[in-house]
């Protein structure tokens, strides 16, 4: 994590919010994935590629060699042919299981507040501001959270 250029914020000190310092060690667009993959115990590089088919060989390569470069996971090499590599999480990195699985409920929460908003798009309000636009608006925020309660 020393040499790695802050990608969150302005900070470049170690002075950083939190937030921007773990966003700078496990943010991006697979490392959450792979995180919550390695969960499940050790994986090879070509189960990574199986499970995540829209991640090119260079994207996964470059993010398993971040992750262990900051000593979230493991690489481990078996001399033997052909070559075996199998990835695994420390157990620095298994300190962010809770977070991983927050994220996912997190996740689940808006993915179904989401699916149950869609039924809503397109219908009009009414009430003064429906009326006077006679279009419809998006539910007010009452009606958002109560769509989220009930997932």
């Amino acid at each position: 994590m020393g040499d790695r250029r802050n990608k969150y914020g302005a900070s470049p000190d170690m002075q950083a919010c939190p937030v921007e310092t773990t966003l700078d060690v496990i943010g991006g667009k697979w490392k959450g994935i792979i995180l919550y993959q390695l969960l499940d115990g050790t994986k090879r590089f070509n189960e990574f590629r199986r499970l995540n088919p829209g991640i090119t060989q260079f994207m996964l390569t470059l993010q398993l060699r971040e992750l262990e470069r900051d000593g979230i996971i493991h690489r481990e090499i078996y001399k033997e042919i052909p070559p075996k590599v199998e990835y695994s999480l420390t157990d620095f990195g298994r300190t962010l299981e809770p977070v991983i699985m927050s994220m996912k409920a997190w996740g689940s929460l808006i993915k179904c507040g989401l699916m149950k908003i869609e039924r809503y798009k397109g219908r009009k309000v009414k009430g003064k501001l429906g009326n006077k636009l006679g279009v419809g608006i998006r539910p007010q925020l009452q009606e958002v959270n109560r769509i989220y309660q009930a997932c």
